[in-house]
C-alpha cells in the first residue's frame, strides 16, 4: 500500500512552517551563543573589536581560570547551590508526594476544606516583613536550612501532582488493602513506581527553582560562605568584581568585565541545563497527565 503523496500546497506549508522554526530556534539561541563567546574573549580582542562578538578570533580561558582556579569563593558557592538543590528537592518531593497522596483520598475527611485552605495561600500571604520576622523567631536565619524549608511544599506543583493521583485507578489501593497493605506501603510500594513522570516533571520544577533563586538567600543569609552561586553571580554582575576580593589572587592581564560576567553567567547556568535531557521524556507526560483533571 503506497503513502499518500502531500499536495503541493501542503509542501509549501511545511517548507513555511520548517523555515520559520529555523529562524525563531537562532533567535533563541543567538543571545547564548554571544554570552558564551564573550566569556571566552580576551581584553586584547574586547578592545579590537568592541563589546559585541558572537565568534571569537581566539578562545581565551583568562575568565574561567580567574574564577576556577583562584576564586575559592566559586568553589563554595558551587557546594551551597549543589546541597540546596539535592537535599532541597527530595524534601520538597516527599512532602509534596505525601500530602498529594492524602489529599488525593475521596475518603478523607474535610479534604474541599483543606484543599481550599491551600489554594488561597496561592493568592494571599503574609508578606516580606512577616515572613522576615517569623524566619528570624524560628532560628532559620543565616542557615543553610534557610533554602530549604520555607518552601518545603508549593501548592501549585502539589496540585499537579494531587490530580496525577486521581488520575490512577482506585482500584490499585483496594488490592493493597485486601492484601493487607498499610496507606504508606500503598503510597510507596504502588503509587510511586507509578508515577515517575509527574514526581520528574515536579522534581524538575523544584530543582530549577532551588538553582536560580537568590533572593532568599540575600535577605536571610549574611554569611558569605554560605551564599549560593547565584547570589555570589548576582553580586558580580553588580560589581563586576568578587564581591571579597581577598579570595581572589592576583592575576596578569586580567579579562574584561564583560568576559568576566559572561563567565559567571556560564558557570551558574550550565549544570542545570544538562539535567533537563535526562528527565524531558517524562515532562510532556507529566504535566499533561497532571492537568487533565481538576
Amino acid at each position: 500500500m503506497s503513502a499518500i503523496k502531500p499536495t503541493a500546497s501542503e509542501r509549501v506549508f511545511d517548507a513555511f512552517n520548517i523555515i520559520l522554526l529555523a529562524v525563531l530556534s537562532l533567535l533563541f539561541l543567538i543571545p547564548f551563543l554571544a554570552v558564551l563567546s564573550t566569556s571566552f574573549i580576551s581584553a586584547e580582542e574586547s578592545m579590537r573589536r568592541g563589546a559585541f562578538i558572537l565568534i571569537p578570533h581566539k578562545i581565551d580561558f583568562g575568565a574561567y581560570e580567574m574564577l576556577l582556579k583562584r576564586g575559592m569563593i566559586i568553589y563554595n558557592a558551587y557546594k551551597v547551590t549543589l546541597f540546596r538543590v539535592t537535599v532541597g528537592t527530595f524534601l520538597n518531593l516527599l512532602f509534596t508526594a505525601t500530602l498529594a497522596y492524602g489529599l488525593a483520598r475521596r475518603t478523607l475527611p474535610g479534604r474541599n476544606g483543606i484543599v481550599l485552605f491551600i489554594f488561597l495561600t496561592m493568592i494571599f500571604h503574609g508578606g516580606l516583613i512577616p515572613s522576615y520576622m517569623l524566619i528570624d523567631k524560628l532560628g532559620l536565619k543565616n542557615t543553610l536550612w534557610v533554602l530549604v524549608i520555607p518552601g518545603l511544599i508549593s501548592a501549585w506543583n502539589l496540585f499537579i501532582m494531587r490530580n496525577f493521583f486521581l488520575s490512577l485507578p482506585e482500584e490499585l489501593e483496594e488490592s493493597g488493602i485486601i492484601d493487607g497493605a498499610t496507606p504508606a506501603v500503598i503510597l510507596w510500594k504502588i503509587i510511586i513506581p507509578l508515577s515517575m513522570p509527574a514526581i520528574a516533571t515536579i522534581g524538575l520544577f523544584y530543582a530549577v527553582h532551588h538553582w536560580n533563586d537568590w533572593f532568599g538567600a540575600s535577605i536571610y543569609i549574611n554569611d558569605q560562605s554560605k551564599m549560593p552561586i547565584q547570589v555570589v553571580m548576582r553580586n558580580i554582575l553588580l560589581s563586576g568584581i568578587l564581591q571579597d576580593e581577598s579570595q581572589v589572587e592576583y592575576i596578569r592581564n586580567p579579562p574584561p568585565a564583560a568576559t568576566l560576567k559572561s563567565a559567571v553567567v556560564v558557570i551558574s547556568t550550565l549544570p542545570i541545563l544538562f539535567v533537563y535531557p535526562f528527565i524531558q521524556k517524562f515532562f510532556v507526560k507529566g504535566m499533561m497527565v497532571g492537568s487533565i483533571k481538576g
